[in-house]
């Protein structure tokens, strides 16, 4: 990787913190993001934290600094390095301190970082995005009850996730009652293990109006009337990304069914959508859409780019709309796992991937119910699909030798680059039922496997496809978010858990 002179001057002297402390008075204000580079890369975070006290520039933006550059190639976006992103925060407050008059600073964006399961870093310590979220919030806060604060406010981008764990913090770094030498915008936002008031709350601390990306995951329990209040009261007007928990289109508890069949929350749902005239990803997977998928997609404006459909439960109806809509053509990432897609929609699927074709780069079958018999019609299928770039299939019953004809197949896509293929039949006990539980799933012959596995790579070698990654991650692929905050989930889980069983002995008591 070649470096140029200027940047192996940066980091010799960022490789000595007291002299670069020392020497900062006499560095060119157009070197500041070349040494900080320099610094992040070596993790010193002690000359990060006071190059940002002392940051003589308008603009301090994180991923731009530590993306690709003509002085250094690298790209240190995928290091989330613990030591340095606190010092980044801390040396942002030192700023608002101790910056006095030549503080020039007005926006610090701290986007950019790609959470990763490998860490690039020397130290291999990782400051996740709840971390961020929690430090950063922190803070705000702290500096909201400093009296030496700088009067005019630096604005700090951020992509935020909200858990009850940090609820508290957040709602007070959002929403401050005095001055705030950090004033929070999201850009993106994430949610988990919340009630649906206190994220309405959060959200409108959280200015909406900016918001691009939004995320309510797993543990927010949401049914149809709230995502409509959701969508109705608080407003995304700029919002290209929408991901909705499990069961978001259910019917509230207490409604009653429309005496003519119609849905007036759906439809209430998708006109608040066709108001986002950015949205192209949406997320709805595992929330029941039988019969509803042209009443939800149809008023949108824009042509979906990424849509996730993942067990929707999904009929012929909605097959055929699918099929033959706009968005079909615009697909750039498309999970349709939990269908039986070959033999309950033959035709309309074949139909989709055609449409979808000069566009699809990432498709997901998940459990589908794929057997050898449909590996023919599978590949017929996938065979416009010259562009794409991601295949997931697991969890469908495939056989080594099924598998292996559609490894020589997957060879003739010249742009696929990663394929992730379920464990082999043949690795399980004979009758073994799909789809499976996590219990049955791994349980299987792990030599009988490593061996099928290596003559499924030598197939792709003998043709020359060596590029193409192949994985079988029986329980799904790396989530940066659960991993950080599993501790908190698993606690969720047992006081639901703890919930239910008093409820279940309650009512015995009351049977008796």
């Amino acid at each position: 990787m070649m470096q140029s002179l200027r940047f192996i001057s940066a980091e010799a002297l960022a490789s000595h913190p007291q002299v670069a402390q020392q020497s900062l008075g006499g560095v060119a204000h157009n070197l500041y993001p070349l040494l900080f580079k320099a610094s992040y890369l070596l993790e010193q975070a002690e000359v990060i934290r006071v190059l940002l006290q002392h940051w003589p520039l308008e603009e301090f933006r994180l991923g731009a600094l530590l993306g690709p550059s003509a002085d250094h190639p690298g790209d240190l976006r995928d290091r989330a390095c613990r030591a340095c992103l606190e010092a980044c925060v801390r040396g942002l407050a030192d700023h608002t301190l101790w910056g006095g008059g030549r503080r020039r600073l007005r926006v610090a964006d701290l986007t950019g970082i790609r959470d990763v399961q490998v860490q690039g870093c020397p130290c291999g310590r990782a400051l996740g995005r709840w971390g961020r979220t929690k430090l950063l919030a922190r803070t705000c806060c702290e500096l909201q009850a400093e009296p030496r604060a700088a009067r005019r406010p630096v604005e700090v981008l951020a992509d935020i996730f909200v858990t009850g764990g940090n609820f508290d913090l957040v709602v007070r770094a959002l929403g401050p009652e005095g001055p705030a030498p950090l004033r929070v915008r999201c850009l993106s936002f994430r949610a988990d293990s919340l009630g649906p008031g206190q994220l309405l709350h959060v959200l409108r601390l959280a200015g909406p109006g900016e918001l691009r990306r939004l995320e309510v995951v797993h543990n927010v329990r949401l049914h149809a009337g709230h995502v409509q209040q959701l969508l109705a009261q608080v407003g995304f007007p700029r919002l290209v990304s929408l991901t909705l928990p499990a069961k978001a289109f259910d019917a509230p508890p207490t409604s009653t069914p429309a005496p003519d069949g119609e849905d007036p929350l759906l439809t209430s749902i998708a006109r608040e959508l066709s108001r986002m005239t950015h949205l192209t990803e949406l997320s709805v997977a595992f929330s029941t859409l039988t019969g509803k998928l042209q009443k939800l997609l149809g008023p949108l404006r824009t042509p979906l780019k990424v849509l996730d459909l993942g067990n929707c439960d999904l009929n012929h109806a909605d097959m055929a709309f699918l099929a033959n809509c706009t968005h079909a053509a615009h697909l750039e990432v498309l999970d349709l796992s939990g269908h039986c897609l070959v033999d309950l929609f033959p035709s309309t699927f074949f139909r989709l991937l055609g449409q979808a074709a000069p566009t699809l780069r990432a498709l997901t079958l998940e459990e589908c119910g794929l057997a050898d018999r449909h590996v023919g019609a599978l590949i017929l299928a996938l065979g416009p699909c010259r562009r794409l770039r991601e295949l997931r299939f697991l969890g469908n019953p495939m056989s080594a030798r099924a598998l292996r004809r559609l490894f020589v197949a997957l060879c003739e896509l010249p742009r696929l680059q990663s394929v992730e293929f379920p464990v082999p039949r043949d690795c399980y006990p004979e009758g073994s039922a799909y789809p499976q539980d996590e219990l049955a799933m791994s349980k299987f012959d792990q030599q009988k496997y490593s061996a099928i596995a290596e003559d499924l790579r030598a197939v792709l070698l003998r043709a020359g496809r060596d590029d193409i990654r192949v994985s079988t991650p029986l329980f799904g692929s790396f989530d940066p978010d659960i991993e950080e905050t599993s501790n908190e989930l698993g606690k969720l889980l047992l006081q639901a858990f703890k919930t239910a069983l008093e409820n279940f002995s309650r009512a015995l008591k009351q049977m008796e």
